[in-house]
């Protein structure tokens, strides 16, 4: 048998090596997940526990720097606000962190994998320890809803389009 026909097969299926290197999958790789920043507030303790129901508010942020050549620290910030006719019951603040290497990702695609993908990711282990730390504040656990990350980055592209055109130079009229 010759070596030559499945060579050729192999350079078939895989291109040729140029090819191969330019057509290589994207890959996000967690290189690293802790928590940033943690603090629970209980102010009223003991007398803030209640059977009603506190009204909760929950904001969401994401924030994104560089760190190597290809490596990138994403922060999810999440808080949850939680009061009973305007008394404070809790306040949970987190900043939960990851170091991502994203590679043979295309320039045009970078900031919504970081504001989209990787907080996704995150967000998981992030509502744990929310969970956790409502819990152990002496609560029911929180469990805050799914996110739509890709809403919230075209809230944020919207935000910065509509800044951007109130600081354009307005034509003489």
């Amino acid at each position: 048998m010759s070596d030559t026909p499945s060579s050729n097969a192999n350079e078939a299926a895989n291109g040729s090596s140029d090819q191969g290197q330019q057509a290589m999958p994207p890959q996000i790789r967690v290189l690293g997940q802790y928590i940033k920043d943690l603090s629970f507030e209980n102010p009223n303790a003991p007398g803030g526990f209640s059977n009603e129901a506190p009204q909760i508010n929950v904001a969401v942020d994401v924030r994104v720097a560089g760190q190597k050549d290809k490596d990138y620290e994403v922060e999810l910030r999440l808080t949850a606000d939680a009061k009973v006719n305007g008394t404070q019951v809790f306040l949970v603040e987190l900043v939960y962190g990851a170091v991502f290497r994203l590679e043979n990702i295309p320039e045009q695609g970078l900031q919504p994998v970081l504001l989209i993908e990787c907080p996704r990711i995150l967000f998981p282990f992030a509502r744990r320890v929310i969970a956790d730390m409502t819990r152990d504040g002496g609560f029911p656990p929180l469990m805050i809803d799914p996110i739509d990350f890709a809403a919230l980055y075209r809230q944020r592209l919207e935000q910065a389009q509509a800044e951007q055109k109130a600081k354009a130079p307005q034509g003489d009229a």
